[in-house]
């Protein structure tokens, strides 16, 4: 797995997940919306922590910042 995530893409998925689960925690989101926000949350977290987006593969997105030789 090649890295295709940069540093302001990784904060700005980590600050989104962090603001889904103090949502769930303050009990402002609930039920079935909750669950699969959550679910969200934490993919955020793992592609964040892997710097690895799968979703960006098939449309050839990189969010790195180039290394020119």
């Amino acid at each position: 797995m090649k890295a295709n995530m940069g540093t302001i893409d990784k904060v700005i998925r980590i600050s989104i997940a962090f603001v889904i689960a103090v949502l769930f925690f303050a009990h402002i989101i609930t039920g079935t919306v909750a669950i699969v926000l959550l679910i969200l949350a934490g993919i955020f977290v793992l592609t964040s922590f892997l710097s690895f987006c799968p979703l960006y593969l098939p449309f050839g997105i990189s969010t790195c910042k180039s290394v020119k030789k």
